[in-house]
């Protein structure tokens, strides 16, 4: 689950059975939105419960899609929830240390994870690493606003370049205010802790939504490409390290 993502115009075509989740869909639908999806090999880290990268596996026609979470119980309830899903599997790994060879996928997503990541540059350098060449990583999270520097520069490794970045913040708010009474009533059967859960959420009085509607924090989206004819240089050995 995320907080989610509404934008002002209409919004992208679900089946009947995916309505009730366009609001969290709508976080991967602007995370994809004009990447060479068809055919593509994806990977996801951070997949949680699996909702977004389903989402990417029916509505997108990739050739593979696969979700990475550090956690293996929740990647043990994405392949219950997910059994049904074509073309998607799921992994436990670390988004600072991806298991996973060079090049391996064209497409690389990071969705309201990255915040939790105690190296965000290493997990970055992951990212490019398991990147095709002239494959896209499409990443979204928030943060406070004068911290927005300190993740442009983390994110900001050999061999991406920077294609795009957007605040995603009013869209989320709209998102939030969309699920409220979902939330409200799932919150509601809860015998403790109402008000840590409310906060999590994002419910509408939460200090998360206070600081998003009067622009603390940002939720921001960037979307990097991986040079072509980018070839990372290898460590340098004894005979050819500089001289003292």
């Amino acid at each position: 689950m995320n907080y989610g993502f509404l934008p002002p115009a209409p919004g992208i075509p679900l089946e009947q059975e995916d309505e009730a989740d366009r609001p969290f869909i709508g976080l991967y639908a602007q995370a994809v939105a004009g990447l060479p999806m068809k055919g593509a090999r994806v990977l996801e880290i951070g997949s949680g419960r699996g909702g977004g990268a389903r989402y990417i596996a029916r509505y997108c026609e990739p050739d593979s899609v696969i979700g990475l979470d550090y956690s293996p119980a929740t990647v043990a309830l994405a392949r219950r929830l997910n059994r049904d899903t074509p073309r998607l599997a799921f992994e436990v790994g670390d988004a600072e240390k991806l298991p996973f060879a060079d090049g391996a996928f064209d497409v690389v997503i990071n969705i309201e994870s990255s915040h939790c990541y105690g190296d965000v540059a290493a997990f970055a350098r992951e990212a490019a690493r398991v990147l095709a060449p002239g494959g896209w990583f499409s990443f979204a999270d928030m943060r406070g606003r004068a911290t927005l520097p300190l993740l442009r520069q983390q994110l900001a490794v050999p061999g991406l370049v920077l294609r795009g970045e957007t605040d995603l913040s009013q869209g989320v708010i709209t998102a939030l205010d969309a699920a409220e009474q979902r939330k409200r009533a799932r919150i509601g059967k809860i015998r403790f802790m109402r008000g840590f859960i409310s906060e999590f959420a994002g419910s509408q009085g939460s200090i998360l939504y206070r600081e998003l509607s009067e622009g603390g924090v940002v939720y921001l989206a960037q979307r990097y490409r991986k040079e072509d004819d980018f070839r990372e240089l290898p460590p340098p050995t004894i005979s050819d390290a500089p001289k003292a």
